[in-house]
């Protein structure tokens, strides 16, 4: 089965933002998923108030994940996907922490809480189940970004060890040089790097290349057909600070 995902950094609603303010960008960002299409989109920096937003104009997805606060609001690394193609088998969150069952949790040096969000797919007709997780690293604190890729890799691991495909996205906060990239790269195929599309995807609104900071990670299993980072402007417009990265993936045939 083809899968086309798509992990975008929305840019948090942030009025000192001015033009770049949410409410500005909205129909922008409608516009790139419905120009792309992704069939699971891995969000971060959404906030409730602005996952509705999105919610009443995507009428084609789903999307589960929740705040990453103690009481579950804030921030979310919410999943988004279509359920014409998709069934959601099951689906969880844990905290980028010493605790990671206890909402709100931090630990080391993070800044803030952090999560990551899970899900597992069936696809509709035919297909093999497979494993979708979206996470956004602390942007302040080194030892919390590694120690939060390790707990991911450890969620991770007894999956792809027992045969189901995984793909991991989301914003990692470091360069491809940082051990969590690193880390990611020593077991997952890095979508981008593989089909020589890397380069910055974080440009503050300006559209100049200024860091390589978000990524799309699938088990070997998983062939990258296709990667790209998006640079589209709408309007004249960019719909984020981040540009948004898709990666085309053939996931195997069930056995």
């Amino acid at each position: 089965m083809i899968v086309d995902v798509m992990s975008f950094n929305l840019r948090y609603w942030n009025e000192g933002d001015g033009e770049n303010s949410w409410p500005h960008r909205l129909q922008a960002v409608k516009m790139v998923i419905d120009k792309y299409q992704p069939v699971v989109l891995g969000t971060q920096e959404g906030l409730p108030t602005m996952l509705a937003g999105l919610d009443a104009i995507l009428p084609g997805y789903e999307r589960f994940g929740s705040g990453r606060d103690k009481d579950r609001t804030g921030e979310h690394n919410a999943v988004y996907y279509r359920p014409d193609q998709l069934k959601l088998v099951e689906q969880g969150q844990f905290w980028l922490s010493t605790e990671p069952e206890v909402p709100g949790s931090r630990s080391w040096d993070s800044s803030l809480p952090r999560i990551c969000t899970w899900g597992v797919f069936e696809p509709i007709g035919a297909g093999a189940r497979f494993a979708v997780f979206n996470t956004h690293l602390d942007h302040a604190g080194e030892e919390a970004r590694r120690n939060g890729a390790e707990i991911i890799w450890e969620r991770m691991a007894p999956l792809a060890a027992g045969g189901m495909p995984c793909i991991l996205m989301g914003d990692f906060n470091c360069e491809p040089a940082d051990a969590p990239v690193q880390l990611f790269r020593s077991h997952l195929r890095d979508a981008l790097m593989e089909k020589n599309a890397g380069g910055a995807t974080f440009h503050g609104f300006s559209g100049l290349s200024l860091s390589w900071i978000d990524y799309i990670f699938a088990t070997p299993d998983v062939e990258v057909v296709e990667a790209a980072i998006v640079k589209d402007r709408v309007d004249g417009r960019f719909p984020s600070d981040h540009f948004p990265i898709t990666a085309r993936l053939s996931l195997p045939h069930q056995p």
